[in-house]
């Protein structure tokens, strides 16, 4: 597996490597060993989630209050997306930018996002797998959102506005800046 810092660091591709012949292919998806020493502290996945999703689909921005904050390891099983982390730490040097990265079945990049993050897709292609690892437990009382066309993020989804699908609970979201319930950014949240 090769670890790739992006332009925010703590947000990582993971890059597996892919054994494939004429019948197939063979790949390691997850090594706790490997993904622990790189990112240098324990991780604990406890919950795996999977959505099948139609091209226009948009899903996020998401995240989860502490105590209930989830680091997630993100993939796309079939189809593809663009995948997006947006920083949330208050005081963070990095408070208020994203991290944009196509996932698809044919790249098998997967990308770690952790706590202080919030998270989206949009589905580029129809019948699309997305599947996810998270080390905390869904929370409805933490769970939390920020509005995906929020103009002070700069996210372009590649996709146009209108022809996006949302949930209810998506399209009214806050905006970043109406958002208080979002993470310092000195406090260590993984030693819960």
């Amino acid at each position: 597996m090769n670890f790739i810092r992006t332009k925010i660091p703590d947000i990582i591709i993971i890059e597996p490597v892919v054994h494939g012949d004429e019948r197939g292919y063979f790949v390691e998806t997850f090594r706790a060993d490997k993904l622990e020493e790189f990112i240098g502290y324990k991780i604990n996945f406890c919950q795996d989630n999977e959505s099948k999703s139609s091209r226009g689909v948009l899903r996020g921005l998401h995240y989860q209050l502490h105590p209930a904050a989830q680091t997630k390891l993100v993939r796309v099983i079939q189809g593809s997306v663009l995948d997006v982390a947006v920083d949330i730490r208050k005081e963070s040097p990095t408070f208020g930018k994203h991290v944009a990265v196509e996932l698809s079945a044919e790249n098998k990049i997967q990308l770690l996002v952790p706590r202080g993050f919030a998270h989206g897709f949009v589905v580029l292609e129809d019948d699309t797998i997305f599947a996810y690892k998270v080390d905390n437990y869904y929370s409805p009382e933490n769970d939390r959102g920020i509005l995906f066309s929020d103009e002070a993020l700069g996210i372009d989804w590649k996709i146009s506005h209108n022809e996006l699908k949302l949930s209810a609970k998506d399209k009214v979201q806050p905006k970043l800046a109406e958002t208080e319930d979002i993470f310092d950014y000195g406090v260590n949240y993984y030693n819960d």
